[in-house]
């Protein structure tokens, strides 16, 4: 991934040194499983434990003649070690290395993903409560609905992290398996024994069976819950650019002292971190395909997987952490208009309250059918001359028939929209 998108921390775990550190874990940790089955002397253990190392750009020299990145590296190894070098990688496969540390490397990133995941999942209930009761219009298809509150929008994204911090997890438990079988998966030259020890070690559990490699049905859960979280965060983006739209204003991200918006206009502020989310959660999503395609391979294994993971896996759990970053900045930043919700809330003249009225004039005795011509008639009035829809209702002798001060009173009520909030707010464990 650019430097652009990339965080330290999770950059680490990509690097060739990190790399390189965990396939010398497996290997040391394999002979000292083989020494405990006595296929390993027990000095020859001790040389390899003391002088077993390598160089980063050493290993990556022999790759260019070699044209094979374990083989490169188990002889920079051996050049440190000598001849009792002989006794490491025995009996294993490269891909045993390969993927057993593939299997670490996700694993610690998607660990700091589910502390971000998590940071976010707080931000949001912070947020959900402060503005629970503040009344807003909510819409569908783009237009004026019926009254929610900005404390159920930000509910609503709180409840979804839950699920998201559930389906990493999940994710997580899935790719959290090593594998030390040989070849084939077969263990004809190594003992199960080892795969457990080094498994063990390594916080992994061995796969069930295997072939050559960790079946990618496991990469692929784990990308594709990175896909929806990426997805998730694009949804709630896509949702303040809109509110930050010059004509609607009720949200906007936070414009820091010195930020520019435009060469041109200098009067612009655009949600350029929510269009950013956007924009790099279409790149996750991409890796998550790539991801799928790599599950069917042929037989008992080809490489044809191997080149697309240097590149998704890396550069996925990267993104995520960095999108998860900056959204996390982006929502406790957030700048809230009260005056702009309420103007837009009034924006329509009351025509938000149209079902209360339907539904007031069924209960009264009128007929469905009749009752929705007749508001659909005023409601339409309204649009056409702006004057209040209430005003209209009120010279309406039709549906004054059925109505009187009170019950206008009661539908033209925006605190009946909040009725139910304390219940959704309790299910939603906020």
């Amino acid at each position: 991934m650019i430097p652009r998108y990339s965080r330290e921390e999770i950059s680490k775990i990509w690097s060739d040194e990190n790399r390189f550190r965990i396939w010398l874990d497996v290997e040391i940790l394999a002979c000292e499983a083989q020494c405990g089955l006595g296929n390993i002397p027990k000095k020859s253990l001790g040389v390899i434990k003391k002088k077993a190392k390598f160089d980063t750009k050493r290993v990556l020299k022999i790759e260019e003649t070699v044209k094979h990145d374990v083989i490169a590296f188990l002889t920079n190894v051996a050049e440190y070690v000598g001849p009792d070098s002989r006794f490491i990688h025995m009996g294993m496969t490269s891909s045993d290395v390969l993927d057993t540390t593939l299997s670490v490397q996700m694993k610690q990133a998607g660990e700091i993903i589910l502390r971000q995941l998590e940071k976010t999942s707080g931000i949001l209930k912070k947020k959900a409560r402060k503005y629970k009761n503040l009344t807003m219009i909510g819409r569908t298809h783009g237009i004026h609905a019926e009254p929610i509150s900005l404390g159920l929008k930000f509910a609503l994204w709180y409840d979804e992290t839950q699920r998201n911090i559930k389906r990493l997890k999940s994710a997580l438990n899935i790719i959290s398996v090593g594998q030390i079988s040989g070849a084939v998966g077969t263990y004809e030259h190594i003992s199960p024994k080892v795969e457990a020890y080094v498994c063990r070690k390594l916080g992994l559990k061995p796969a069930n069976i295997t072939t050559q490699i960790i079946q990618r049905d496991r990469h692929a859960q784990y990308m594709s819950a990175m896909a929806i979280i990426a997805t998730c965060i694009e949804k709630y983006a896509t949702e303040i650019r809109h509110l930050q739209k010059t004509e609607v204003l009720e949200l906007e991200e936070c414009f820091t002292k010195g930020q520019k918006g435009s060469s041109a206009m200098p009067h612009k502020k655009n949600p350029i971190t929510s269009e950013q989310l956007s924009g790099l959660a279409r790149v996750i999503r991409g890796n998550s395909m790539a991801a799928l395609e790599n599950i069917p391979l042929w037989h008992e294994r080809d490489i044809s997987h191997s080149s697309v993971e240097r590149i998704i896996m890396p550069d996925t759990t990267i993104l995520m952490d960095y999108i998860l970053n900056k959204f996390n900045s982006l929502i406790e930043n957030i700048i809230v208009y009260e005056k702009n919700i309420k103007r837009n809330l009034e924006l329509t003249k009351g025509l938000i309250f149209s079902q209360t009225v339907l539904l007031k004039l069924i209960e009264k005795g009128m007929r469905r059918e009749n009752a929705y011509k007749i508001v659909q008639t005023v409601a339409m009035k309204c649009w056409e001359t702006k004057i209040d829809f209430r005003k209209l209702i009120e010279n309406d002798k039709d549906m004054m028939k059925f109505l009187n001060k009170k019950d206008l009173d009661s539908i033209f009520d925006y605190k009946k929209s909040g009725k139910n909030i304390d219940y959704i707010f309790k299910r939603t464990g906020i």
